[in-house]
């Protein structure tokens, strides 16, 4: 019955619904929503130096609120209304439309409120770095390369490789992703840690269990107005010949950029510009992301230890082909019974019940 099947998929949608309301509930948005209102409306606000960020924030408030009450607002009648037409295939069925349209704009906002945090709205830049283990290593490597570019195909977020440093058998030993892209930043900044891969080795002819691991790092690329402020004196700029695919001029020339940032060895590199002078520019943004990112963590580390173990550097996921398989994450205990799935690019479950932990704790 066509009534049956639409209290179904109301019924799906009622934990997020559920999350929507707590979380608009503890915000304090709505109080925030008050106050800003009354200040674009004082009579001498168009003198206020902050005019044009109490303006913007007010907006995507006040767009947040008008979404919040459309949800659930529809979300009610709608319920009210399959209802009311229990007894009445034909009526209940013209709410169908309206039914799907709500499950979409849910699922979207259940995103957007999660995605509020400073950074949120900005590219990424995604480091993967190999772990011990050589070949293995690098081939996993290689494999969440992969994934994350399938992720933001399927999301359409745009990428680059900026770097790219190939395994001597297979894989590779480190590469820096370029993520352009609404959320980038946000939708990703939880795939920051340590990653673990448990299989029957492709390259062990004896067919032994390998464990190998790689190690993320996500970074918010910052707007100009908010750049580290970095002495000339304190970093070490590098050019050497770029490795790999880029055509005949990547590699007949010294265009590739390493830039070391001394007083903390913070390295960043970038061989995929045409020139030199745009690969030295895209690094230096690489290297004011990592520079705040080191900041911000540094602050963590003085109120909170176990935040900061928490989210910079333990392992979050392991991915596991063999005996069973599964995937599984550790902050969340999510777990997923299709690993070729997720290495495809299907990641938004595990993204989205990060972010509700997050947003929580």
């Amino acid at each position: 019955m066509i009534i049956d099947q639409l209290k179904e998929i109301l019924k799906s949608i009622e934990p997020d619904i559920q999350l929507i309301t707590e979380f608009w509930k503890n915000s304090g948005l709505p109080t925030t929503l008050v106050n800003l209102e009354k200040q674009s409306l004082e009579e001498n606000f168009w003198q206020n130096p902050n005019q044009t960020k109490i303006l913007k924030e007010l907006q995507k408030i006040k767009s947040l609120s008008d979404e919040y009450t459309t949800i659930i607002s529809s979300y009610t009648d709608l319920h009210d209304m399959l209802n009311l037409f229990d007894d009445n295939e034909q009526e209940a069925a013209t709410l169908e439309p309206d039914i799907k349209l709500l499950v979409k704009q849910t699922k979207q906002f259940k995103i957007s409120i999660l995605l509020h945090e400073e950074y949120d709205q900005s590219n990424a830049f995604i480091d993967i770095n190999s772990g011990a283990g050589g070949t293995e290593s690098q081939d996993w490597a290689n494999m969440l390369l992969r994934m994350y570019i399938r992720f933001c195909e399927k999301n359409k977020l745009k990428t680059s490789i900026l770097e790219n440093q190939a395994g001597e058998e297979a894989g590779i030993k480190s590469a820096t992703i370029h993520i352009k892209g609404k959320n980038a930043y946000g939708l990703l900044k939880g795939e920051h840690g340590i990653h673990r891969l448990v299989r029957i080795s492709p390259f062990d002819s004896n067919k032994r269990r390998h464990t190998s691991f790689a190690a993320i790092t996500v970074t918010p690329e910052l707007p100009p107005t908010e750049k580290i402020e970095i002495d000339p004196k304190d970093i070490r700029i590098d050019t050497y010949r770029a490795s790999g695919a880029g055509g005949q001029h990547v590699n007949t020339t010294d265009s590739a950029v390493r830039i070391t940032h001394i007083p903390t060895n913070i390295v960043v590199q970038c061989q995929n510009e045409r020139s030199q002078l745009q690969n030295k520019e895209t690094a230096l943004k690489m290297l004011h992301a990592k520079l705040k990112q080191k900041q911000i963590a540094d602050e963590q580390a003085k109120t909170s230890v176990e935040k900061r173990k928490a989210e910079w550097g333990s392992q979050i996921r392991s991915y596991v082909l063999h005996p069973y398989k599964m995937v599984k994450d550790h902050r969340t205990n999510i777990e997923h019974q299709q690993p070729d799935l997720v290495l495809d690019g299907d990641l938004t479950h595990f993204i989205e019940q990060y972010l509700v932990k997050h947003a929580s704790s």
